[in-house]
């Protein structure tokens, strides 16, 4: 990747202003002493008024590609936040125009596409990354250090849930079940769920699938189970859910020594919705000791088993910092499309799996494919 020389901070133009852009795109890229919001791209009036009122001084714009037309602003990074089928198109362009570029989760409908896009970086010499934040939860990386500290021992099984109970629709194309719309929750909140799952156990070799259309009304998946089987061995119980009235464990983690449990979500996306930022002097990421997870063996947390373990602060500003020295050439891309490319070889294979009742073998990787 050819590093940029340009001092920081690193100037940005982000593509939508919807839930993501406004949520979690603008919101961190502001907060970042790396990077400055130049220009944000929406084509509804109301939207591009609340961006000028949240961000002074961005220049909002009408279509992704006045962000690199002559004369348009000067840009060093583009980001892609808007609807799911736009994303290779408008990612494409932005490379083909010779700029770094970040895409909001999935990066593509299929991993031959994304793959495609990958390749593209490369010859070009760009930066393309992907923004999944759910890397940096809290209760991911409470996980991670125990795994890397050995405490739960050789690891036989990983539960991740992430449920909601939404019984009435919300509407939107996320809920639409036209394939070239790709909503529905398997590649909505099940791109977290898989991405966390091979970053922690590795290669997929087979996955099966049940998914389910729940609600009245409803086109897309809105209740989907996927089960990974990973090339170590560690088998991964995956649920994803808008009609769960129960709520599970955020994590179960099963090992030889001890196992790890913790509910509820990391509070970095509620804070972000309620308006607060990131910053110097905030506790941010912290999560209250009453959600720290437990650690133990032969009992329930719930009725007092296991020792609680303070959890991590969650770091959403991290991604943007590691995408910032990615770009400058002083750091590796925290996300890569190669490894969106395999978490998007399980959510087709779920998909295959859930429409034909089967279970579906993967051919591992050539070496270094998706590292």
């Amino acid at each position: 990747m050819t590093p940029l020389t340009t001092p920081l901070p690193l100037r940005v133009g982000l593509v939508g202003y919807g839930l993501a852009g406004s949520v979690f795109h603008a919101p961190l890229i502001a907060a970042s002493p790396d990077l400055t919001l130049t220009a944000v791209t929406t084509g509804n009036p109301e939207r591009a008024a609340e961006a000028r009122a949240a961000h002074p001084g961005v220049q909002v714009l009408a279509r992704p590609e006045d962000l690199w037309a002559d004369g348009g602003p000067e840009l060093d990074l583009v980001v892609v936040a808007s609807p799911n089928k736009t994303h290779v198109p408008i990612a494409e362009a932005a490379l083909r125009a010779g700029l770094p570029v970040v895409v909001d989760k999935p990066l593509a409908p299929t991993a031959a596409e994304a793959r495609g896009l990958a390749e593209l970086a490369e010859e070009r010499g760009l930066l393309l990354s992907v923004f999944q934040n759910r890397r940096w939860d809290s209760d991911f990386l409470t996980l991670r250090r125990l795994l890397d500290e050995g405490e739960l021992g050789e690891v036989q099984r990983f539960e991740s849930r992430f449920e909601r109970w939404r019984p009435r629709l919300k509407g939107g194309w996320r809920e639409s079940g036209a394939p070239e719309e790709i909503g529905g929750l398997l590649y909505d909140l099940g791109s977290h769920v898989v991405d966390q799952a091979l970053v922690l156990f590795g290669p997929a070799v087979s996955v099966y699938a049940e998914s389910d259309v729940r609600r009245p009304g409803a086109e897309a998946d809105d209740d989907t189970f996927v089960a990974i089987t990973h090339a170590n061995g560690v088998r991964s119980h995956l649920y994803v859910s808008a009609t769960a009235a129960q709520l599970g464990p955020r994590f179960r983690v099963l090992g030889q020594r001890a196992g790890f449990v913790t509910y509820g979500l990391d509070p970095q996306e509620a804070a972000l919705r309620e308006g607060l930022r990131p910053g110097p002097g905030t506790a941010w990421g912290v999560e209250p000791e009453a959600l720290w997870g437990r650690l133990g063996s032969g009992e329930s947390p719930l009725t007092g088993g296991g020792t609680p373990v303070e959890s991590v602060p969650g770091d959403y500003p991290a991604y943007y910092a590691a995408v910032a020295a990615a770009v400058r050439g002083t750091g590796p891309n925290p996300v890569t499309a190669h490894e969106a490319a395999a978490a998007l070889d399980v959510l087709e294979a779920a998909r295959r799996s859930a429409r034909e009742g089967v279970t579906v073998r993967l051919r591992p990787a050539p070496d270094g494919a998706d590292g």
